[in-house]
């Protein structure tokens, strides 16, 4: 099997696991450049939260990607504690794996007490 069937199976399997409950869903798309974050709620079908490196607070960031990503991860577990929200929250890392950036994003957000 190619790389780009075995992301689909993996996103979509991760997808069918964290709908199926009435949770928030933290979705995390990377490229190659940026990385990009969104809250949200599925059974209202709004977004709750978004944060990225695109942002100007993370525009001129120094360090390496990885370094960048817990940044990011750290600003917006901050943002999830300032609109107190309780809801229990399941990490979409779609459909990549766990390691790299998308790991050190889900530290960022973990440091701050989120918990998911």
């Amino acid at each position: 099997m190619s790389t780009l069937t075995n992301k689909k199976k993996r996103t979509q399997r991760v997808r069918f696991k964290i709908k199926r409950k009435d949770n928030l869903r933290l979705s995390l798309f990377r490229s190659n450049k940026f990385i990009y974050a969104q809250l949200i709620d599925d059974s209202n079908g709004k977004t709750l939260l978004s944060s990225s490196s695109i942002q100007k607070e993370f525009k001129n960031a120094k360090g390496s990607p990885k370094e960048i990503a817990f940044q990011i991860g750290e600003s917006f577990g901050k943002k999830i504690l300032e609109k107190k929200i309780e809801k229990k929250i399941c990490f979409d890392r779609g459909g990549y794996l766990f390691h790299g950036r998308v790991k050190e994003f889900a530290m960022g957000v973990k440091s701050k007490g989120v918990k998911f």
